[in-house]
């Protein structure tokens, strides 16, 4: 008499609720997604490119509105108004849009975004008042959410063997963009005064002197969403099916079954999070970190090309809009470079958080050399020394970028699951597009109060932004020594290598 004991296997296909960084060592390096990754790279050049293609001649358009009166101590205040309000208003959406991507995909609102841009960087164009420079820019915050998706789409594109050198190539791009955005702006503003006649001889453009830069901008970012829409694939994961196994102990008798997520009595494991669940250490620490380096980089973008603006008396170097541009430009070139050349090895040789600690301590010495350069201007003019410590500055400011791609790197590996990557991203873009809001408007505000009421010499902006970065600076040391998962990942291989001692 024969007995045939029946015994169920469960295979659970799912990914678990962990972050993405899983705790297991991976085997061999995948090969990127070339095209996807740079269909995305591309997306990522648009904002830089538009927002900071205003920066050479904001300060001049600024100083011609009836606002300020030709006062131009006030320039500052109204400049860094307009500047911050794009990220404001993108506070108010970006994680709306980032949520919604992780429900309709990531290419819908990929491509939402980018009509948004092209509307309101032509919008800026036209504008002719203080208020319509306001709409304008508050259309381009609330339209565009792109920011955190595109990092969503490059999140699941890539894997723990990858994604180090995909996110590299973020800071990269973006210092592209940061770099032929001002050399559009400086170059092609106030075209019927810098140009033939012959080709820039009509009234629309002497009214209309900064139509040009937005124009340029715009034909790009067109050209961006034919790309998208045509080529880029969908990149959210889809809901995995749970698999059952039948097994019994005799061999020919073997059935399997599959149930859908909807026949199965658990909830997909890789579903979507509420977002109080994804509020988690590892997220908020991030997050945190993402944000001061964001405002205090903010806070020196929006300073430079002021500062550069300003007459001497005012602490600034009385520059061209033209060649603001080029110093932005080559600024965002150096920065790009660097980041090609020396991201990799300095990750390699030092790790994500020393290289991250390395970058953020730049800020003091590149704040504390403004007044130096000011003072050196004043008494000497604008001469070798002034031009060599802006080039030191520059310097400092290359190794300063290296902390977006650690940033990006720790967000990324903080999340709780999957399709919770656009929630995570999400919310760390409003919050820093909030600090991004606040930056400009604070340290150009900081600047015209500083010089209007002498507060050390004129130069406070320089010590309460030097201050805040010791701060920034306390906080990176909270991250931890190794990427979220990294740990966990090398106590499991240590784990199983002592199993395979005992079994051995």
């Amino acid at each position: 008499m024969s007995t045939t004991t029946e015994n169920i296997v469960q295979v659970d296909t799912s990914d678990e609720e962990t972050p993405l960084l899983k705790p297991q060592k991976p085997k061999g390096r995948t090969p990127l997604p070339k095209l996807q990754i740079g269909i995305v790279l591309l997306l990522q050049v648009c904002e830089p490119l538009c927002s900071q293609s205003i920066y050479p001649y904001i300060n001049e358009l600024v100083g011609t509105l009836d606002i300020v009166q030709g006062d131009k101590k006030k320039v500052g205040y109204y400049a860094g108004l307009i500047e911050s309000l794009f990220f404001a208003t993108e506070a108010l959406t970006v994680l709306q849009w980032s949520r919604a991507s992780d429900r309709i995909g990531r290419k819908p609102v990929l491509l939402l975004g980018l009509v948004g841009t092209i509307l309101s960087i032509l919008c800026f164009g036209l504008s002719r008042s203080f208020w319509t420079l306001v709409v304008s820019r508050c259309l381009c915050g609330l339209l565009n959410g792109n920011i955190g998706v595109m990092k969503s789409a490059m999140g699941e594109l890539t894997d723990p063997t990858n994604r180090a050198e995909a996110f590299a190539l973020l800071p990269v791009v973006w210092a592209a963009g940061a770099s032929f955005g001002p050399l559009l702006g400086g170059s092609l503003a106030r075209p019927a005064d810098r140009f033939p006649q012959s080709v820039f001889a009509g009234q629309f453009w002497k009214d209309y002197p900064y139509f040009l830069p937005c124009l340029a901008t715009a034909s790009y970012t067109a050209l961006t969403f034919v790309v998208t829409a045509i080529w880029l694939k969908e990149s959210i994961p889809q809901k995995i099916k749970h698999t059952r196994k039948r097994v019994t102990s005799d061999a020919s008798d073997i059935t399997v079954t599959d149930r859908s997520p909807a026949d199965a009595p658990d909830e997909d494991d890789n579903a979507p999070l509420p977002l109080r669940s994804v509020l988690t250490f590892p997220v908020v620490i991030s997050i945190l970190n993402y944000v001061t380096l964001a405002f205090l980089n903010i806070s020196v973008n929006a300073l430079l090309p002021l500062f550069f603006h300003m007459p001497v008396a005012m602490g600034g170097l009385d520059l061209d809009p033209v060649v603001i541009g080029y110093i932005m430009s080559l600024y965002g070139a150096g920065s790009g470079l660097f980041q090609i050349v020396l991201f990799s090895p300095l990750v390699r040789g030092y790790g994500v958080r020393k290289t991250f600690l390395l970058s953020v301590s730049t800020f003091v010495p590149v704040f504390m050399t403004f007044p130096l350069m000011s003072l050196v201007a004043k008494y000497y003019g604008v001469g070798w020394i002034v031009w060599s410590l802006l080039g030191m500055v520059l310097g400092l400011l290359f190794l300063m970028d290296t902390a977006y791609g650690c940033i990006f790197m720790f967000v990324t590996a903080s999340a709780p699951n999957k399709r919770s990557l656009g929630a995570t991203n999400g919310l760390s873009q409003t919050t820093v597009s909030a600090a991004r809001a606040i930056g400009p408007a604070l340290s150009t505000s900081l600047y015209s109060f500083s010089i209007e009421y002498n507060v050390l010499g004129g130069y406070g902006v320089y010590a309460v932004l030097a201050t805040l970065s010791l701060g920034a600076l306390l906080l990176a040391f909270q991250l931890p020594h190794k990427l979220w998962g990294e740990e966990d990942a090398d106590e499991v291989g240590d784990s199983e290598g002592d199993d395979g001692a005992l079994k051995n």
